[in-house]
């Protein structure tokens, strides 16, 4: 086996180390009612890019013990510096993996993110100037990523899921007796040619890793965790993107312990269908289902992704996501369709797709450079998914005792138009048969940009949290742009209506241009936020730019590619023409107790 002694003597030398650390977290502290805001990318080095770049949050509080929290983020805590090489590259560094993980004990208070061993390009910092030679992976270095991939010969991409469900009970059933298992599903390549044979067929897939010792792994131990396994169907042509994971986490189910992952299968010729892979062993295996239809119908069903997968009290299964419906023209956003589909048989079937909302994608410029939709500016951050739904249920979990099985629905929406961009929600009180009209979460000068809800499990509770710019459009870089991370609550009423919406917290602003794709030509802060609720608290997660430094080089090369691409020249040096914060996104997020019990 590759590197078998290496393994099996390093991870015996860090279980040893671990044992104290681990037992000090197993009795974790009271639940967060601060209110505020912390940082959970933690293990961010703030002042190298791109190592300090981190986006797309998730978080799942554990059903059982709710103390527990763990979050996810796509992380470039373990690349190359810029100046390792050509002093103003900064690429994402082959076969580092960039899925990050943090942790809370409790509830959401203060953040962990262990560090585990694994291929690294931390060390590679480089010099000043071009002389000095490309990076080197450390193939035992220290990582703040998922951990055991290159040992299956996988790389963590990124486009992190969480979720928390019930143990395997050793008999074919699961039980929640000894805790639960936590879930993380994120994007997946083959390590390169000399570390081994390719893992699967196709581009990128989907993968699972899964820990049933919380403590241990986030004391640093890897084998807390267990080898990921590939749960995306694969061919020489794929590339699985876009993924969401749930477990079916309440006790009342009849398929109570199912684990679900929806995601885009892209194959070529504009064909992306919707699948969803089940497991009923715990993450053991997978099966795979096509949900959706497989191709484009004359440009009229454009594409079809952002999807979000949930279970009720009864099992039944929920798959939302987006149908584009026609190309992206300037100055006329294409219409987004919310399709849901169900399984009442724990995934062995689904119903066929049925539309149950028309909104607006809030894709109104489209960048020159990048090719995507942006919402903040010329070079901004891409927008592609701000109108998919993000889907929560009020299941009762953990035993589906009382539950309500009431359904929320976020998105942002266009349909006012550019600058007035809405974070909206609608509910279903009857399981999905029928949706509300939409209802506006947001207001100016809130620019909604990616939202997602949380919904209690007795739902009596409902939580948004969005991501906003709070500047019009700016056709220049050379302007101030201003991104803030909000959350609201509302109480959900005996008429199933949530009322009383309030604004229970609003993050610091900062300015998405210190942000950054790797090649440099645009901002980057993903496609996602996220939120997660008990009866009596909730968490939220949201992309930050507060630390994140403007950086008068950069913005004036990407208007220069924007005005004359071949007079621009090579873009600048970040490591000698920024500051050291350059590039500091972090995920920061809000924990407090419902405002009104």
């Amino acid at each position: 086996m590759r590197r078998s002694f290496r393994w099996t003597a390093r991870r015996t030398t860090l279980f040893v180390g671990v044992v104290f650390a681990a037992a000090t977290l197993a009795v974790p502290a009271a639940i967060a009612i601060h209110g505020g805001d912390r940082e959970v990318t933690v293990g961010s080095n703030d002042t190298i890019f791109s190592q300090n770049k981190q986006n797309e949050p998730a978080v799942a509080i554990n059903p059982v013990d709710p103390r527990i929290v763990a979050a996810g983020a796509n992380d470039n805590i373990d690349m190359e510096a810029c100046n390792a090489a050509a002093d103003n590259t900064c690429p994402f560094t082959p076969d580092v993996g960039g899925s990050g993980i943090q942790f809370s004990f409790n509830s959401g208070d203060t953040w962990t993110q262990p560090t585990y061993t694994g291929i690294s390009a931390r060390g590679c910092l480089g010099a000043p100037g071009d002389a000095d030679s490309a990076c080197a992976p450390d193939p035992d270095g220290r990582i703040g990523t998922l951990p055991r991939y290159d040992e299956v010969n996988l790389v963590s991409d990124g486009d992190p899921a969480l979720a928390w469900g019930p143990k395997p009970n050793g008999s074919g059933g699961f039980t929640y007796a000894n805790g639960a298992r936590l879930y993380f599903a994120n994007l997946a390549s083959s390590v390169s040619a000399n570390f081994g044979e390719p893992a699967f067929k196709g581009f990128e897939a989907l993968a699972v890793s899964r820990t049933d010792d919380p403590a241990g792994a986030a004391a640093g131990n890897e084998l807390a965790w267990k080898l990921p396994v590939i749960v995306s169907k694969q061919s020489s042509a794929t590339f699985s993107d876009k993924e969401q994971l749930w477990a079916d986490n309440a006790e009342s189910s009849p398929f109570f312990g199912n684990v679900y992952v929806c995601y885009a299968r892209f194959q070529g010729a504009g064909a992306a269908p919707l699948f969803v892979s089940t497991s009923r062993d715990g993450g053991n295996t997978w099966a795979n289902k096509k949900v959706s239809p497989s191709h484009n119908v004359a440009q009229k069903h454009f594409g079809q992704s952002g999807c979000s997968v949930r279970t009720d009290s009864r099992g039944t299964a929920y798959v939302f996501y987006e149908e584009f419906q026609n190309p992206v023209k300037v100055g006329f956003p294409p219409t987004a369709t919310h399709k849901l589909v169900q399984s009442f048989n724990g995934g062995t079937t689904w119903t066929n797709p049925r539309t149950i909302q028309v909104a607006t994608d809030p894709c109104f410029r489209v960048d020159p450079v990048i090719g995507r939709c942006v919402m903040d500016g010329i070079a901004g951050a891409r927008s592609d998914l701000a109108a998919a739904p993000s889907i929560d249920i009020a299941n009762g979990a953990p035993t589906g005792s009382g539950a309500t099985d009431f359904i929320a629905v976020a998105w942002v929406d266009g349909r006012d138009g550019l600058n007035n961009e809405d974070a909206m929600v609608s509910w279903s009180r009857n399981r999905g048969q029928s949706f509300s009209a939409p209802q506006r979460v947001s207001a100016a000068p809130d620019r909604g940009y990616y939202a997602a809800p949380a919904v209690s499990p007795d739902g009596t509770d409902l939580y948004v949290v969005y991501n906003a710019f709070r500047t019009p459009f700016q056709e220049t870089t050379a302007t101030p742009r201003t991104l803030v991370g909000v959350v609201k609550h509302a109480d959900i009423g005996a008429t199933g209506a949530p009322f009383n919406w309030t604004e229970i917290h609003r993050g610091a602003s900062g300015d998405p241009r210190g942000s950054s794709q790797n090649d440099l030509q645009a901002e980057f802060l993903g496609d996602y936020v996220y939120a997660s609720a008990t009866n009596a608290f909730a968490v939220a997660v949201w992309n930050d730019a507060r630390n994140a430094a403007d950086c008068g080089a950069i913005d004036t090369w990407r208007q220069a590619l924007r005005t004359n691409r071949a007079a621009a020249g090579p873009a600048p040096a970040p490591q000698l023409a920024c500051a050291s914060n350059w590039g500091n996104t972090d995920i920061f997020g809000w924990s407090g107790a419902d405002p009104s019990p």
